[in-house]
């Protein structure tokens, strides 16, 4: 359970992020918002994926620890590859929060 929090922790992490880089007095464009959305989906997205996939791991690895003992090592080690998946999420988002702050000019220049 307490992994499950860690997860909710990123996502508050990158909406302070996010709610840092929104500065409307210097010109919020489309761009900004949907980059700033897309990281939003980005790590939300990746934590949900993450989540069903230890919820499907855990799930086979108590099953087959029961069965056979020795496996407990190797299961651990996928859950850990598991959580891998939000904390990527994470960096991603990150990456494109930051890409998201830029101004941008839209004025056409020939």
């Amino acid at each position: 359970m307490a992994m499950a929090g860690v997860r909710g922790i990123y996502g508050l992490v990158l909406s302070i992020i996010i709610l840092s880089g929104i500065h409307p007095e210097k010109g919020y464009k489309e761009y900004n918002g949907m980059m700033h959305l897309g990281g939003g989906l980005c790590c939300g997205l990746s934590q949900f994926a993450s989540g069903i996939a230890v919820g499907v791991v855990g799930e086979s690895a108590s099953q087959a620890v029961v069965r056979q003992s020795k496996l407990f090592a190797p299961m651990v080690l996928v859950l850990i590859f598991t959580e891998a998946l939000a904390l990527y999420g994470l960096i991603v988002g990150m990456i494109m929060a930051q890409q998201g702050q830029r101004i941008i000019d839209m004025g056409l220049h020939i």
